[in-house]
């Protein structure tokens, strides 16, 4: 039996929100540091930003794929 499979498009759907949000997040960090400071003011607040969406984007498409998993069995009859 083939795994359970989540499709992309119902999983980019699912997170696009937060998505969106994180690049206006990495906007404001780069927009808000000053003239010449650029870089060194913003670096380290979009790496936080980014490992932060990382973790939540593979939390959520690793409990999509066991959602789906676990709805492919039917209800034990007890």
């Amino acid at each position: 039996m083939q795994e359970p499979r989540v499709s992309k498009q119902k999983y980019v759907e699912s997170i696009r929100a937060e998505m969106e949000q994180l690049l206006g997040e990495v906007m404001e960090a780069v927009n808000e540091a000053p003239g010449g400071r650029v870089i060194v003011d913003s670096e380290e607040r979009v790496r936080q930003l980014m490992h932060e969406f990382r973790r939540r984007a593979y939390e959520r498409a690793v409990q999509m794929r066991a959602d789906s998993a676990e709805s492919a069995f039917p209800p034990s009859a007890e």
